[in-house]
């Protein structure tokens, strides 16, 4: 692989030192693409520091002599590195650009879920058989009274079962082909980005619904793809619905979504003032209202989002006994808010308590609920998931809303 004449760093990366080395550093790709993280030596490290695109092989080569003043590091030992970067996509260059400009969004959780298809489809499948499951979904005739789902987006192996409760719901409630999936944004500061690229997974990929997403874009205004590479390509809330809905509906016909992330509404929380009065919140929770107006065609909404996130890896001091008893009983009184479509009581569970247990499905929902305004809603599975240690209990739950 040619490396440039004046290589680049490209954006989107970490480092961390080796802890059981400092003559080490690691490298990691903050998008995903490169799996596997980079050990640098401190050398190679200030090399990639020195990619800035002005400065040449041999301009780093000089400057590495000036940083280790004992020999003149051949060029080919800095080529071969630079080929090694190029390899993992740490460089501006046609790898890397070929990722973030194509159409395809490229999954970012293999891992997190199976990434054989055949292995893929029998773990999804055990959500639905499993003990926790609530049994394959029916071949019935949708009534078309569901509007939306609330769903969880943590990892299979924590929420499978929850997931498979809300998702049998949605394929024997809704004849949509259409789903517009708005998840939590967790790595941009954006409050709202959207992104026109299709989603492969080892299922398959699902396309984004270019003239729903035209329609959003035409009644919010400008500025929802600002932050597209960072705030949708590594983001799994969105990504872990989408397996979801291809393993179902595979068989059954064909699906399109509009994919769109949610950043914090921390600030509303902080001054206790719902959401809507934000003039870009409720510029979306109209845009959304008019785009789904404008379909033509049923469409089903899903809410990608976790509840409760407490205990000492959230920055809680411990996480005892009666903490998880109290958060148990707020989330019970949140989801009473939801079932019963109160987009402002919903909130205000939350505002009283300072979102002390940082509820990050607070942004996708309060603005789902919003926009849809459904008449009713139905809890339909709810757990707490708390670590053996102690480190951290996530709450999470799937809830269904009607016309």
């Amino acid at each position: 692989m040619p490396v440039p004449e004046r290589p680049q760093i490209r954006p989107f990366l970490a480092a961390a030192e080796d802890d059981r080395d400092e003559r080490y550093v690691f490298v990691w790709d903050r998008l995903g693409y490169c799996r596997e993280p980079q050990r640098l030596s401190r050398l190679e490290f200030l090399w990639l520091q020195l990619c800035d695109g002005e400065n040449s092989v041999r301009d780093i080569q000089g400057e590495s002599l000036k940083h280790d003043g004992h020999q003149l590091v051949a060029l080919d030992l800095l080529t071969a590195f630079f080929e090694r970067m190029e390899r993992a996509t740490f460089l501006e260059g046609p790898a890397f650009r070929a990722l973030v400009s194509g159409p395809e969004r490229l999954p970012a959780c293999l891992g997190a879920y199976e990434e054989e298809p055949e292995a893929l489809r029998r773990q999804l499948r055990r959500q639905f058989t499993g003990p926790k499951g609530p049994g394959l979904p029916r071949d019935v005739r949708p009534d078309g009274k569901l509007r939306a789902a609330l769903l969880p987006h943590i990892d299979y192996g924590r929420g499978g079962p929850t997931f498979a409760w809300g998702f049998k719901e949605v394929v024997e409630r809704t004849p949509a082909s259409l789903f517009v999936i708005v998840g939590t944004s967790h790595l941009s500061a954006h409050r709202f980005t959207l992104t026109r690229k299709a989603f492969r997974t080892p299922l398959g990929v699902t396309p984004t619904d270019g003239p729903f997403v035209d329609r959003l874009v035409k009644h919010y205004g400008d500025g929802l793809f600002d932050d597209e590479v960072q705030a949708h390509l590594p983001e799994w809330s969105i990504e872990l619905e989408v397996v979801f809905l291809q393993y179902l509906y595979e068989t059954r016909r064909p699906i399109r979504v509009v994919p769109l992330v949610v950043g914090s509404f921390h600030d509303c929380v902080a001054s206790g003032t719902l959401p809507s009065g934000r003039d870009d919140v409720g510029r979306m929770i109209e845009a959304l209202r008019r785009a789904e107006a404008e379909a033509g065609e049923p469409v089903c909404t899903i809410i990608s989002g976790d509840l409760a996130h407490i205990g000492p890896k959230f920055g809680d001091p411990h996480l005892p006994d009666t903490f998880l008893k109290r958060s148990r009983a707020q989330d019970q009184a949140l989801l009473r808010a939801a079932a019963a479509a109160d987009a402002a009581g919903y909130f205000r569970v939350l505002a009283d308590e300072g979102d002390e247990r940082r509820i990050c499905g607070l942004p996708p929902t309060y603005t789902v609920l919003e926009a849809l305004r459904p008449g009713s809603g139905k809890v339909l599975h709810y757990d707490q998931h708390v670590h053996p240690r102690r480190q951290e209990s996530v709450s999470f739950a799937s809830v269904a809303f009607y016309a």
